[in-house]
């Protein structure tokens, strides 16, 4: 390494600060994506412990936040997988008292008190989708995670749930119709305007 490059790099702090250091960012992440504290306090740990073992292939290209997180997304990751290998429970279709024989709504979707954006930063909105996602089953709470909050593609997003890119497809669908009514019910939404 040359003496240029070296003054470039990071250099990660002794493991006894880490807690302190970064402990409280990695564990609100977690608990965003996971919806459990307890949950997160164990991949957080997870985390530090997989850090520990791995800190001599810390290049010091990256902030050590961001190398912690990365290894969380991971930590995350695998929870889920874990997670969706449990069967969707059967009759959790959260859709299928939305839509009529001819696939139109029975009722229509509300229209947002705010805008969804300004919503988005607020942190009642985050607990509500949070315990929303609790009321989906596993596999479903795992896709929507995984999807729309690690952003992870369709390919590496069907190996973590081993499923078919339709049968994710379907699972995403149901989510997201299962987190509608929910945020709806807990006053993210209007009344429904009349249908024509």
């Amino acid at each position: 390494m040359t003496e240029e490059s070296r003054d470039r790099t990071t250099r990660l702090p002794p493991a006894e600060q880490w807690a302190e250091a970064y402990g409280d960012d990695l564990l609100r992440y977690a608990v965003l994506r996971v919806g459990d504290r307890d949950t997160a306090l164990d991949l957080v740990q997870d985390t530090f412990l997989a850090a520990l073992k791995a800190r001599e292939s810390f290049s010091g290209r990256s902030a050590p936040r961001t190398w912690l997180v990365g290894i969380l997304k991971h930590k995350i990751i695998d929870h889920f997988r874990r997670g969706a290998r449990d069967p969707a429970a059967p009759g959790t279709d959260p859709g299928e008292d939305l839509f009529d024989a001819k696939g139109r709504w029975k009722i229509p979707p509300a229209a947002w008190r705010d805008d969804p954006s300004e919503a988005l930063g607020r942190q009642q909105f985050w607990a509500t989708l949070q315990r929303c996602l609790t009321h989906l089953s596993p596999k479903m709470s795992s896709a929507f995670t995984l999807r729309e909050l690690e952003g992870l593609a369709t390919e590496e997003l069907c190996n973590v749930l081993s499923v078919t890119p339709t049968n994710l497809w379907v699972i995403l669908h149901r989510a997201r119709l299962g987190l509608r009514r929910c945020l709806e019910g807990s006053g993210f939404g209007d009344e429904p305007e009349e249908a024509n």
